[in-house]
């Protein structure tokens, strides 16, 4: 309602047909609230890629500390908090040798968990 009173000035969508209130939902710009709705997105593209672009430099910065040696305070990735997702893609992996590394790989490879 508040993006068709933004652009349309139409303050009771209710009142026009249903197809009309599509079409000018369609009309309006990707980072509407209607639009990223409709596209089941919580955020703008643009939110997403700077959020990512953040996330990536704060790692690359914080892989050269001496935290990152020990794998101590990794910094929190915005994008997971701006998209709300709670998977399991915080968990850290840590492998004490190379051949428990490829054991591992090669468990995923072959379809393996």
């Amino acid at each position: 309602m508040c993006d068709l009173a933004e652009v349309y000035h139409i303050f009771d969508y209710k009142q026009l047909p249903a197809q009309k209130v599509a079409v000018f939902s369609i009309g309006l710009r990707d980072n509407s609230r209607i639009k990223l709705k409709m596209s089941g997105q919580n955020i703008s593209f643009e939110t997403t890629l700077l959020a990512g672009i953040t996330d990536k430099l704060s790692v690359l910065i914080w892989s050269k500390t001496k935290d990152a040696q020990k794998g101590a305070n990794k910094p929190k990735l915005i994008l997971n908090e701006l998209n709300k997702t709670n998977q399991s893609d915080d968990k850290e992996m840590v492998f004490n040798s190379g051949e428990e590394f490829d054991k591992y790989r090669a468990q995923l490879l072959n379809g393996g968990d």
